[in-house]
């Protein structure tokens, strides 16, 4: 499973980078608006400037002209670029559009499985159940990761990969691997605590502190 960083924070970006266990980055208006950005193709621009791998990016607009004329626009900033469209009915016009164009596409808000093998026959690259919003309804978000994992695995010919999107926890994360999802995508926050345990901590710490008393 590959690890995608879900924000638009460049210095996150930097670090998680730094680390050398993400290949992606995953973007929204929301989490540009939390960035602070206030330009939104410069700070697209900067992204892929940092990582050289697939950096998902929203369209702004509705209406189907409306968007394929910005996800064209957006998809010319760089080679980098998915174009994130929403899965509704005008999306998944825009889906097939874009895909015969040869221009990848990541279906977003998905939260059914119909949604999803949908998006997949209209030849998206990318589709991103959002786990955590699920959850937070009351609903079980990682077992549509699972559903549509198996479904996709029954046609050969379906190539859309599955991102884990809306990450909330690590233990998302090792829920998706489990699962076999192509990708997870999370907050820096979350990066941290998968690298995080209290045992590696005590044990780093006599470690270092017996060294010092054999050393003297």
């Amino acid at each position: 499973m590959r690890i995608f960083l879900d924000t638009a924070n460049i210095e996150e970006i930097k670090q998680a980078v730094k680390l050398g266990v993400i290949s992606g980055i995953t973007t929204n208006p929301s989490l540009m608006a939390q960035a602070k950005a206030t330009d939104y193709e410069a700070a697209i621009k900067e992204i892929c400037a940092i990582i050289s791998g697939p950096v998902s990016t929203e369209v702004t607009v509705e209406g189907v002209d409306a968007m394929l004329k910005q996800a064209r626009q957006i998809a010319s900033w760089s080679p980098c670029i998915v174009v994130k469209i929403p899965s509704t009915l005008e999306g998944l016009e825009v889906i097939s559009t874009l895909a015969e164009e040869n221009i990848r596409v990541n279906c977003t808000l998905c939260f059914s499985v119909n949604q999803a093998l949908l998006a997949a026959r209209a030849g998206a690259a990318y589709i991103s159940p959002f786990v955590g919003r699920l959850d937070d309804i009351g609903q079980d978000g990682m077992q549509l990761v699972e559903d549509i994992v198996k479904i996709y695995k029954n046609y050969p010919e379906i190539k859309t990969e599955v991102i884990a999107a809306s990450i909330r926890h690590p233990e998302h994360c090792i829920r998706a691997a489990k699962i076999g999802a192509h990708i997870a995508t999370m907050p820096y926050k979350v990066l941290l605590q998968m690298i995080q345990h209290p045992l590696t901590d005590i044990g780093n710490k006599r470690f270092l502190a017996d060294f010092k008393n054999v050393s003297r």
